[in-house]
């Protein structure tokens, strides 16, 4: 985008476009989701620029708005690398999830700020424990894990949905009598 000679400000799409091409592409996704996030641009906008290179037309096709954290931008680079469909910020159970991967498992990106005192801890805790008795398998992550040991990251991921742990779990076959917990009991021994 064509810029006055004497301006000292670049146009945000100029600012992008460059971003792209200097970045590697978690880290230029990341930019570009906190700009749509902070309103400096619109989604609309972005879809619509002619982009002059491979890398800001990949980056725009890519971009959204719902990543709440550069993290959670580059979390969702690293699952596309490898061929992984992540649904962003779906709710269940009152509480929402960074990242949904098929029907069951969840993954939540831990960054410092909001995990920091032993009451989120504790808060983050009890959210997974619901979670699991509800049939959710929760994977977090931290940005220094994201950052520094992608292949980690993927591998974890790749793991789980090689368990299964992201498909709804099959109904159990019953047989008989079942006890409300869905404990079966003991029978007490015979007093002889």
């Amino acid at each position: 985008m064509p810029v006055a000679a004497r301006s000292c400000e670049e146009p945000i799409v100029n600012v992008l476009f460059q971003v792209a091409g200097c970045l590697p592409p978690a880290d230029a996704l990341a930019i570009w989701e906190s700009a749509v996030r902070r309103e400096r641009i619109d989604l609309d906008v972005l879809e619509r620029v002619r982009w002059r290179s491979r890398a800001a037309a990949d980056l725009a096709a890519a971009v959204g708005c719902r990543s709440d954290s550069g993290p959670e931008s580059s979390f969702l680079v690293l699952m596309r690398e490898i061929g992984v469909d992540v649904h962003q910020q779906v709710w269940v159970d009152g509480h929402p999830l960074d990242g949904l991967i098929g029907r069951r498992l969840g993954v939540q990106i831990d960054g410092y700020a909001h995990h920091s005192s032993p009451r989120d801890r504790r808060r983050d805790i009890q959210a997974d424990a619901r979670l699991a008795v509800r049939g959710y398998t929760i994977l977090r992550f931290d940005p220094w894990q994201i950052d520094n040991d992608p292949h980690l990251v993927q591998q974890t991921v790749l793991d789980a949905i090689a368990q299964g742990l992201h498909l709804s779990p099959q109904p159990r076959a019953t047989s008989g009598h079942r006890a409300r917990s869905g404990v079966h009991p003991t029978p007490s021994p015979d007093p002889a």
